[in-house]
């Protein structure tokens, strides 16, 4: 391979970066199904946590670059969740995607946190996905 090819080859490697996306889900089924097409359908690393806890500790040796939460989790809602990971210097600037049925508008606007209506279009979905993490 020339030394031209290659320096192509690694300019396009760091251009599509892979990044990591925590997603914040109780129902499994659910999760399963952003993983797959998250994984399928771009570069990026998709990881699950089925609530707030679990959550909490993965971010101690992960840190993503986007946020996908369930706004009705179990123990804390999604913005209760997301307060506390902004909380962390390290996190502060992560977006976040949050996903429900009903969406508490207010809460999301003054966070700045876009927001989705269950069930989603999964399209819609991934296409809000790469706008947020660029």
């Amino acid at each position: 391979m020339s030394q031209e090819k290659q320096e192509q080859d690694s300019a396009h490697t760091k251009q599509v970066a892979v990044k990591t996306i925590l997603i914040i889900e109780d129902d499994v089924n659910i999760g399963d199904v952003f993983i797959q097409a998250i994984s399928q359908e771009t570069p990026h690393m998709a990881v699950l946590a089925a609530n707030a806890e679990e959550a909490l500790n993965m971010v101690k040796a992960l840190k993503p670059n986007l946020f996908i939460l369930d706004y009705q989790l179990p123990s804390v809602n999604g913005i209760e969740l997301y307060d506390q990971l902004h909380a962390m210097k390290e996190l502060e600037h992560v977006p976040a995607l949050m996903l429900s049925a009903r969406l508490p508008k207010q809460e999301l606007q003054k966070r700045n946190i876009i927001g989705m209506h269950k069930p989603i279009d999964l399209d819609d979905f991934l296409q809000l996905i790469e706008k947020l993490l660029k």
